[in-house]
């Protein structure tokens, strides 16, 4: 059970990262455009109305899809709870494999958005 436990909690970290960083970016994005914090992208970081647009569509995404992916994600472990660990570690794989694949499309959107309305 402590196996399944630490999985559960790893298996959080995605979900709720996107969740929080998702909501502060929407509120305001990162004061200054830097290369250290935030949506860092070429298009992104051209002015600081892109900076401020591309920081709020990206956080809109991630916030909503954050917690889309709560739901599958809390599903899938209590569908292994008690299991043995190999079947524990298989579906957090599978769920980690969804999760970073998830999380990394609303760069794709937010890149053609900034093209869209910047040029």
């Amino acid at each position: 059970m402590g196996f399944w436990i630490f999985m559960f909690i790893c298996e959080l970290l995605i979900p709720l990262t996107m969740i929080g960083f998702g909501k502060q970016f929407l509120k305001k994005s990162p004061k200054n455009i830097n290369m250290i914090v935030g949506y860092r992208t070429s298009r992104s970081m051209k002015s600081k109305e892109t900076w401020e647009f591309a920081h709020h569509y990206f956080g809109k995404l991630w916030f909503r899809l954050g917690w889309i992916l709560l739901v599958p994600t809390v599903i899938g472990m209590i569908l292994v709870i008690g299991k043995e660990e190999d079947m524990v570690g298989n579906v957090g794989l599978v769920i980690n494999v969804v999760q970073i694949v998830v999380m990394l499309i609303p760069i794709y959107f937010t890149e053609k958005a900034l093209k869209e309305r910047f040029g």
